[in-house]
């Protein structure tokens, strides 16, 4: 997995290429923890992830939970094997997934 981070202004995106899963979620949460602080509303571009575990699910979730005390997390870029995945959760009802 890839993480490229970009901050304009308050706004964060995360560009996250590869896979989210077991392995990789803790760098991504990781990185998520290190821009809380400078971020009033968070960004994740996962067109470039071709597979999510439930240990991504499980980053999104916490990120999600602790982005909404600010502006907020969106999903950007889901392809479809992702956006199922989301979707089976339940977490797609109380995500802000953009195109």
């Amino acid at each position: 997995m890839k993480i490229t981070t970009t901050n304009s202004g308050k706004v964060c995106t995360l560009t996250v290429e590869g896979r989210i899963d077991t392995l990789t979620a803790p760098e991504m949460e990781k990185e998520v923890m290190a821009n809380i602080p400078v971020c009033d509303k968070m960004i994740f571009d996962l067109s470039g992830v071709d597979y999510i575990s439930s240990a991504g699910i499980r980053t999104i979730v916490f990120s999600h939970r602790e982005m909404e005390k600010k502006n907020g997390l969106v999903l950007r870029g889901l392809n479809k094997s992702v956006d199922d995945v989301i979707a089976m959760t339940g977490f797609k009802k109380m995500l802000t997934i953009e195109a």
